[in-house]
């Protein structure tokens, strides 16, 4: 029903802010880390708000891509609200990306409530589902080649297109970064490395 909340930030808690839109009304946001907010400032926050069969809540992202990440960890099998946001707390959206795109449950298993079974229900779900959010205000770009330079992310599509599967590509692309630094360079020892 909401999407965005413009207002002054009224208080700062633990697990929560409490935000007053111009008419004089205060919200209880949910927040993963309230305190990147900033107290008795004007602020848009972005909110997600979950119905649930006895209570109304509403929860706070600092952007818009925060919020997608929430509602895609919401769609696993086995995440609430607060397991989200506790996932979210680690503010390395990053890390996430990168351990459902080469299978590691074990850096998974170090968010909190997050065991090894919810940990292969997060990489099963989220598969394939998280290319398309980008980065923005504190979020880590959630593409796997964006910190690279721009040859090196040529030569991991290229091998990609050609077929090789993007675990195989993860594996090697640390023993690739300094090798070279044209894009042909990067695949003829990409090619050494996935034909051993």
């Amino acid at each position: 029903m909401y999407e965005y909340i413009n207002g002054l930030i009224t208080n700062i808690y633990p697990a929560y802010l409490v935000i007053a839109d111009r008419s004089g009304v205060g919200y209880k946001l949910y927040a993963a880390n309230p305190y990147r907010f900033e107290q008795n400032v004007e602020s848009h926050v972005y909110v997600e708000q979950i119905v649930r069969e006895n209570e109304i809540t509403l929860y706070g992202f600092v952007n818009e891509n925060e919020k997608i990440l929430f509602n895609k960890l919401l769609n696993v099998s086995g995440i609430g609200p607060k397991s989200a946001l506790a996932i979210l707390a680690s503010d390395d959206a990053e890390g996430l990306v990168n351990a459902v795109a080469t299978d590691d449950a074990s850096y998974l298993t170090q968010f909190p409530g997050v065991g090894k079974k919810t940990a292969q229900q997060i990489i099963l779900d989220l598969k394939g589902k998280l290319d398309g959010v980008a980065n923005s205000a504190g979020l880590a770009t959630l593409n796997k080649h964006d910190n690279q330079n721009a040859a090196l992310a040529d030569a991991l599509s290229a091998l990609e297109s050609l077929g090789y599967s993007a675990k195989d590509v993860a594996k090697i692309e640390p023993l690739l970064s300094t090798e070279n630094d044209t894009t042909d360079g990067y695949i003829r020892s990409a090619l050494k490395y996935l034909v051993k």
